[in-house]
């Protein structure tokens, strides 16, 4: 089965669950995305690794590989091969004494781990054409005369104010769904993505 190669490309935290954050993935030569949702921990040592930043100690993360360099045993990609009802699988491929050795893991401890050994991270197309979303480009606008952070607060409050009055998910037509999944990619809100993705997909099973 063809691997496809994917990225860390954003690292958001939730608008509408304040202990969650979503980590998106993207394909290395496409636009689609792959957003998952993952806990604050999980993030936070993704986040850690990413920044380069050292710890007084080392977090529960940097001693797996600190354990792993110690006996010798390389990781050499991480897979996200399967997703089971909305829930992204994963395993570590290493290398110990010439052998391959496959290792099961949660897909957030992965990525922590990928980051960590600056290794690549792979996926499948059914992955992919499950789960993913495409990004489009969106429409050049003018300029603000004020900064970006401000503009990206005004943009954080539009989209909390929005959601504040939604109705839950089940009760938009599929058309809707597919509607505002364009829009909240367009204001990079992949955690809404995610939900409204997996809403989309409940529906496709039951219709099966």
């Amino acid at each position: 089965m063809k691997k496809i190669e994917l990225d860390i490309v954003a690292l958001s935290h939730s608008v509408t669950q304040s202990h969650n954050y979503a980590v998106v993935l993207g394909e290395l030569k496409g636009s689609r995305r792959l957003p998952i949702v993952i806990g604050g921990f999980e993030a936070q040592a993704i986040a850690v690794a990413m920044e380069r930043m050292t710890p007084n100690r080392p977090l529960t993360h940097d001693l797996f590989k600190n354990a792993l360099e110690t006996f010798n045993v390389e990781l050499k990609e991480v897979i996200i091969n399967n997703l089971l009802d909305g829930i992204f699988y994963a395993r570590l491929i290493c290398l110990h004494d010439g052998k391959t050795v496959e290792i099961d893991s949660r897909t957030s401890d992965a990525l922590a781990m990928a980051v960590r050994f600056n290794c690549p991270i792979y996926t499948y197309e059914f992955i992919l054409d499950a789960a993913g979303v495409i990004l489009e480009e969106p429409e050049e606008e003018p300029k603000p005369s004020s900064s970006a952070p401000a503009s990206s607060s005004r943009r954080q409050s539009k989209k909390s104010a929005s959601k504040s009055v939604e109705p839950a998910l089940s009760q938009y037509s599929e058309e809707d769904l597919e509607k505002m999944l364009s829009e909240v990619l367009a204001d990079e809100d992949y955690e809404r993505a995610a939900e409204i993705r997996d809403e989309i997909n409940r529906r496709k099973k039951e219709g099966e």
